[in-house]
């Protein structure tokens, strides 16, 4: 996959004259390379391809962090009873704990 399927390419001077909301317009539908020489300068996308951009990154972020526990898991756990008692805390201690309403 690429961030830019087949983008409609435009160049300053097109899109210049095609103003702000034509642009816009356009990028609703169909991802636009603004070009400047025949050089790519700018990207306009939809938000629905940022939202996915978003998604596929956390996705990643998720992947990434969940293989390196896997790849550093020395197998070792801990209790959770353990972990309050590192805190001075025991289940009756939180039982006395409110719930936000």
């Amino acid at each position: 996959m690429t961030v830019l399927d087949h983008p409609r390419e435009v160049s300053v001077t097109e899109a210049t004259q095609r103003g702000v909301a034509g642009i816009i317009s356009d990028a609703e539908a169909n991802d636009i390379l603004v070009t400047r020489r025949n050089q790519p300068v700018a990207a306009i996308v939809s938000i629905q391809r940022i939202r996915r951009i978003e998604r596929v990154l956390d996705d990643v972020r998720d992947l990434t962090l969940a293989m390196a526990r896997a790849a550093t898991d020395d197998g070792a756990r801990i209790s959770f009873d353990d972990v309050l008692a590192a805190y001075g805390l025991t289940r009756a201690d939180l039982d006395d704990v409110e719930d936000e309403p």
